[in-house]
């Protein structure tokens, strides 16, 4: 699948006009302040590079300064005025079209999940600090991080398990509906029971984080068991070639 590459060009923002002086004497010229506002933002830029450098492990420095650049871009996109966080992150609207347009992902409920997910803070909006971490996970985490990723997303009500029923939802709403199927439901069920046979290692009828890392360590295949919520390689591979070498 041919991926739609976001728009990486950043909006200049509009030049700040200058307040009537306070008394007689000439005004600071405009281009002198323009140049001191630019001045200030790129050491604001520096200084969250130098920060998320640390703390998104997985990118470097110059990795992190492309991130920083296309969270900008995308949140000041023509169209996103209507969000009440326009310029400053994104809604869970603008997130899950950038998850379809960079990695082609479908599954509304699984990426409302992820949203949830990068949105550590709970205030549904992912600010730029939260888009690099969370990108550095959801792009090269180790496989510690992306099981403990993926729990999360799967967990659905945040009660720290996977539970029968969240795990019958997530696969009815990710598995394609066959017109010679009767009563797919029934087929679902029978998915589900093969999973807690699997995965199920205490035999509660439900997956704690303990249940779900040994299976996934036992067999990474079952990483993404209930839906997909990490890109492909072939995204991935593209995302980051147009982030980092294409915006270099």
């Amino acid at each position: 699948m041919e991926m739609r590459a976001p728009v990486f060009q950043i909006r200049k923002p509009p030049a700040s006009a200058c307040g009537p002086a306070a008394g007689p004497g000439p005004r600071r010229p405009a281009r002198v302040a323009g140049a001191a506002a630019a001045a200030m933002s790129r050491r604001k830029v520096q200084q969250l590079v130098e920060s998320l450098g640390r703390s998104a492990k997985h990118f470097n420095k110059s990795e992190v300064e492309c991130l920083i650049k296309l969270f900008n871009a995308l949140v000041k996109r023509p169209g996103q005025s209507n969000s009440r966080f326009a310029g400053l992150g994104f809604d869970r609207s603008m997130f899950r079209d950038t998850l379809h347009s960079a990695f082609g992902m479908t599954d509304v409920m699984l990426m409302d999940r992820v949203f949830r997910t990068f949105d550590r803070d709970n205030d549904s909006c992912i600010g730029v600090v939260e888009w690099v971490e969370g990108l550095s996970v959801f792009l090269r985490g180790t496989l510690e991080e992306r099981i403990k990723y993926c729990f999360e997303v799967y967990d659905l009500n945040g009660d720290g398990y996977i539970s029968r029923e969240e795990m019958f939802q997530m696969l009815k709403n990710s598995l394609l509906k066959q017109p010679s199927e009767e009563d797919p439901d029934e087929g679902i069920k029978d998915l589900v029971d093969i999973a807690l046979k699997k995965m199920d290692y205490d035999h509660d009828g439900k997956l704690s984080f303990m249940d779900f890392e040994k299976a996934v360590r036992d067999e990474t295949l079952l990483l993404e068991a209930f839906g997909p919520c990490l890109p492909d390689l072939k995204s991935s591979m593209a995302f980051e070639e147009k982030t980092f070498r294409g915006n270099s």
